[in-house]
């Protein structure tokens, strides 16, 4: 294959040039994300409610829309630098395959044993738990990248960590399972029987796959009844979003050091976490007028919760334990079908990207999976990295946008996120490659059944 490298494969940052602060974009938007609501009295919740089930100082960043940057502390920094920077590779393969004008980037985050950009977060919600004297800590997990990150990080620290793991992705992915195993979790299938929630869906929906809501309402649970614990989240939450800055602030740097200025950005999304993280210091241009970007935020058509969702108070979890965050949901009584994108079966979108997608800064698209895995296969084809199913959503909507180009002979700079690797996701590729992978879209009777259970109070109707 013959290949022009006016620019390198793979751009690198120099250590010293990773990032020393979180990028907070809350900071620069007019309209802020609207607040966490007490579900019991409805009125924003204090730093004093939010402290029994956050560390301290996660809840502080949970609450902070005012400062722009927040210094990265130097043992986190520390743990960083075993992975980062990351690398932004130029996909020049990819491009003569697609004979497409178009030039394409990835921002590639599967560089660790976690094999994605949870790390990223996981080290840092750990690193407060531990300076705040916790014992352990608590969490949910759906295609299991999140609690494989978090086990790391917890045995990083010497904290006990406890990881309800989606039952569906339990069963399909039990190496990512031995993988958090081995680094001291204790894994344990949702909806489970060693809760009362749990108890409580399992009775309400005998034999169901189960839900990133359900998890986490397990998760929350666990954390409040064992001294010493606190519940930590890896998507959704702001602070989340903060953490995962730093894989933005490194693609722009990386970018700026060859002038070159993206024309589209596209992340896969489920809770928001690795979309927030790679857009946030774009955004950020955007909304101080510096900048024109096209963002392209990708969902599973399983699980639509910004193209068919409502944008409407609702509660982060199924077992209804949680705050409620207005964001666009699909109920969070939603199951979505046991599709191999479990990192992107999540109701609801994080209050940070649904206010900027409620103001027209970004745009949304679903895609089903045959068409995400038949993107992955082609891409790991020509690009060498076999990838993620979440990931390969953004994959499927880049090719996608470089074949437009080659339709219309626009020269556009694309960019996405590889969030991690596909190599815990083997069961799904069988499937795939036996051509026993469905697709499935739910109806719009599937949908209402959700929005039914969405709360209403004045202010919140659908």
């Amino acid at each position: 294959m013959s290949v022009k490298q006016e620019i390198p494969y793979k751009i690198y940052l120099e250590e010293n040039e990773m990032p020393k602060q979180w990028y907070n974009v809350r900071a620069d938007m007019k309209n802020k994300p609207a607040p966490l609501l007490n579900p019991g009295t409805l009125q924003p919740m204090t730093f004093e409610e939010l402290r029994g089930v956050f560390c301290d100082e996660l809840v502080k960043q949970e609450l902070n829309d005012t400062d722009a940057y927040i210094d990265i502390p130097e043992e986190i920094r520390k743990f960083y630098k075993m992975y980062r920077p990351s690398p932004l590779v130029r996909a020049y393969c990819l491009e003569e395959k697609l004979q497409t004008p178009a030039k394409i980037y990835y921002k590639f985050e599967g560089n660790n044993t976690s094999g994605s950009h949870k790390l990223n977060s996981a080290i840092a919600q750990a690193f407060y738990a531990k300076e705040q004297g916790l014992k352990g800590v608590t969490t949910e997990t759906g295609a299991g990248q999140w609690g494989t990150a978090l086990s790391m990080a917890c045995s990083y620290f010497g904290l006990d960590c406890q990881v309800y793991m989606v039952k569906v992705s339990y069963e399909q992915k039990p190496f990512r399972r031995e993988v958090m195993r081995t680094y001291g979790a204790k894994v344990t299938p949702s909806p489970s029987q060693f809760t009362q929630v749990g108890r409580k869906i399992l009775a309400e929906h005998p034999g169901t796959t189960g839900s990133l809501g359900c998890a986490i309402s397990e998760a929350v649970e666990a954390a409040t009844t064992q001294e010493g614990y606190r519940y930590v989240l890896g998507s959704v939450l702001s602070q989340v979003l903060l953490h995962q800055s730093v894989i933005g602030l490194e693609t722009k740097s990386a970018l700026d050091k060859y002038d070159i200025v993206p024309d589209v950005i596209i992340g896969c999304a489920g809770g928001g976490s690795n979309l927030g993280g790679l857009i946030s210091p774009f955004m950020g241009e955007v909304l101080r007028g510096e900048k024109k970007y096209q963002f392209i935020a990708v969902e599973p058509a399983s699980c639509p919760s910004l193209t068919r969702g409502k944008y409407v108070y609702d509660f982060c979890d199924t077992g209804m334990v949680c705050p409620l965050a207005k964001m666009y949901t699909l109920g969070s009584g939603f199951i979505p079908s046991a599709n191999h994108a479990g990192g992107l079966r999540y109701h609801g979108m994080s209050s940070v990207l649904s206010q900027l997608y409620a103001d027209g800064y970004m745009e949304a698209r679903s895609v089903e999976q045959t068409a995400v895995f038949k993107a992955a296969e082609e891409f790991a084809r020509v690009e060498g990295i076999l990838p993620a199913p979440e990931s390969s959503h953004a994959i499927r909507v880049a090719i996608d946008e470089a074949m437009k180009c080659k339709e219309t002979g626009e020269e556009k700079t694309i960019v996405f996120g590889l969030t991690g690797t596909g190599y815990f996701d083997m069961v799904a590729y069988e499937r795939f490659h036996n051509g026993e992978m469905k697709d499935y879209v739910p109806t719009d009777a599937d949908l209402q059944a959700g929005f039914d259970g969405v709360p209403r109070f004045p202010g919140n109707e659908i």
